[in-house]
């Protein structure tokens, strides 16, 4: 016998209407925010008598990869032109035990919080909540008389110390969130078991944090890598960060305004939170949906 044939139900009119408008109104979106990374690159890849043209639009005529070179090795920041390379190493020394640091502190800080419930935590819990709602510029004046007396104002381990400070509420906030998903009955096992809290921290609660771990690299790379301000105010002119850099680069005042130099650094600058995004974006999205909005 031959199965019975399901009738297909009719697509509604409207149905298909909604759906192009949603896809249409996706498109222009994209469209908007992709516009100016086409200018961009068409941008950097054209000599400056193909710019000085104006067609800003247009495809490069003489394809070049001459600004790239200049950008990173020999665009000038004031006096100094050694490119975004300098900017860039620093940026990396900068970024990973700032990442590392803040993002276990802040996984230590939420276990604390979510499990061992110690006499006061949940003061503390709200004055890290309200620690992460603070313009960090309001904290700047005070850090730096506190730094230069210390003797670390203006060093690589200053700015790291800075990005830890300001990265810990929102990592503990975020950590502390997870862990209120997980169930209690592992806790409670492993403290019958007689593990103590970083036994059961490293042992049990870490490896469970992986999906979480995911999302607060993305946010404390791109955070850290982006950020201007407190390397500007904090790293010392000898750690200045790629970012730094590039706005020494495209404020520069000597010689003439090389915009293809300018499109090309900033392009550079901005590569490694691209990248992260774009390989990691899955997780990123798995990490959200697994209880980084929880509690």
């Amino acid at each position: 016998m031959t199965a019975p044939s399901v009738a297909k139900r009719p697509v509604k009119a409207e149905h298909v209407w909604g759906r192009f408008g949603v896809y249409g109104f996706l498109f222009f979106v994209a469209l908007f925010f992709l516009l100016p990374l086409y200018v961009m690159l068409v941008t950097s890849f054209k000599s400056m008598d193909e710019i000085r043209l104006g067609l800003i639009f247009a495809l490069p005529q003489n394809f070049s990869l001459d600004a790239w070179i200049k950008a990173w090795t020999s665009a000038c920041t004031g006096l100094d032109c050694t490119g975004l390379q300098v900017g860039f190493f620093n940026s990396v020394k900068i970024l990973i035990p700032s990442v590392i640091l803040s993002i276990l502190f802040g996984a230590v800080n939420g276990y604390a919080l979510s499990f061992w419930r110690v006499k006061g935590a949940n003061v503390l819990f709200a004055c890290l909540l309200m620690g992460s709602f603070i313009p960090y510029q309001v904290f700047i004046y005070p850090l730096v008389r506190f730094y230069a007396q210390a003797g670390i104002y203006g060093s690589l381990p200053g700015i790291v110390l800075t990005h830890i400070i300001f990265g810990m509420p929102v990592m503990t906030l975020l950590f502390r969130n997870y862990y209120m998903g997980l169930p209690m009955e592992l806790f409670k096992a492993a403290r019958i078991d007689g593990a103590g809290f970083w036994k059961i921290f490293f042992a049990i609660i870490l490896p469970m944090s992986v999906p979480i771990t995911i999302v607060a690299v993305i946010m404390q790379v791109t955070a850290i890598w982006n950020d201007f301000l407190l390397g500007l105010v904090f790293a010392g002119r000898d750690n200045l960060p790629m970012t730094v850099q590039l706005n020494n680069i495209v404020n520069t005042t000597t010689g003439e305004r090389a915009y293809n130099v300018n499109m090309a650094a900033t392009i550079l600058t901005s590569l490694v939170p691209l990248v992260v995004y774009l390989v990691s974006g899955r997780w990123f999205v798995r990490g959200i949906a697994s209880g980084a909005v929880k509690g």
